[in-house]
């Protein structure tokens, strides 16, 4: 039933950062997730979400993010559409609110890849049906998911796996760093000066009972690290920033060197990488790069996350 429809006046269950779940959810929601995927390895039947519409806003540009939810929904028994900025009155000026509470009534659910955080806030608080954040400059919720996805498999299980987060403190790293204080995983970050996680991320960390150790040596966070991640230096919209960026980051790619100081560290990137760059490409085609299963989970976690968010 689709929010034209529905006569439920409970709010939506939203998904706008990692810790809009709690523990016992995020242990749900993962659950969900190896199911799915034994589901589809198997050839099983799991249309959980049969005749529901997921909208699909993107702002941002994406092949992970677009082609896992619309072959998600698609697997799931549902539709996506694409709404790209150009395709809808969004690019010519209509208030977010205006967008949001004409596509609930017609989708059962919107997703939305978008560059300012308060945007997202913006379309949950007016949308009568659950907004997922499929990225924002701030968060990368189902990234984190995806990640607890494959260390929980690499891993066999979360709590007091260690990890070390070498590199930026964008986005993608403070959903991380939340996830990981979810998780009970124990998180050291190494930034350069002025590049790190925000301390208020900190913050909502350490509320989550937390501990992440800060760090601007590489080689210290990763000493003792079962899994060393990474991401890109330069991400969209920083690429003015490049040669400066460049000069700061010297040290902190994950090469075969940095590896050498955490023997058994199993290595992951979000993708899309810059090969040479934040990691080398021996590294990231290596038998210790599980980046692929990572990337493969993003369909198996979010389709969890949308049965979650649909229940």
């Amino acid at each position: 039933m689709n929010g034209a429809d529905t006569e439920d006046d409970s709010d939506p269950r939203h998904f706008l950062d990692i810790d809009d779940v709690s523990p016992s959810e995020l242990d749900e929601v993962l659950d969900l997730a190896l199911e799915y995927k034994r589901a589809q390895q198997q050839g099983d039947d799991h249309a959980d979400l049969e005749d529901q519409t997921l909208g699909m806003i993107f702002q941002k540009p994406s092949t992970r993010t677009r082609v896992s939810f619309e072959t998600g929904m698609t697997q799931l028994g549902g539709h996506a559409v694409f709404l790209g900025e150009d395709d809808i009155q969004l690019g010519r000026g209509e208030p977010l609110k205006d967008t949001s509470r004409t596509l609930s009534r017609y989708v059962d659910a919107v997703m939305a890849r978008v560059f300012k955080h308060e945007n997202i806030e913006v379309l949950a608080e007016y949308s009568s049906v659950p907004v997922v954040n499929g990225l924002t400059d701030d968060a990368h919720p189902c990234q984190t998911l995806a990640d607890l996805l494959t260390i929980r498999e690499q891993e066999g299980g979360l709590e007091g796996v260690s990890a070390a987060w070498v590199g930026d403190g964008n986005n993608v790293a403070q959903s991380f760093a939340l996830g990981c204080a979810i998780a009970g995983i124990d998180l050291t970050v190494a930034t350069p000066e002025g590049y790190g996680i925000d301390e208020t991320v900190f913050e909502r960390a350490r509320d989550l009972g937390g501990d992440p150790t800060v760090t601007t040596d590489p080689i210290e966070a990763v000493s003792e690290a079962d899994i060393i991640y990474t991401d890109v230096w330069i991400s969209m919209g920083q690429e003015d920033e490049r040669d400066v960026r460049m000069n700061a980051f010297e040290g902190f790619q994950v090469s075969s060197e940095l590896l050498e100081y955490a023997p058994e560290a199993s290595v992951m990137h979000c993708l899309p990488a810059h090969r040479g760059e934040e990691i080398t490409d021996e590294v990231i085609e290596s038998d210790r790069s599980v980046v692929f299963d990572q990337a493969e989970n993003r369909l198996h976690a979010q389709k969890a996350l949308l049965s979650w968010v649909l229940e």
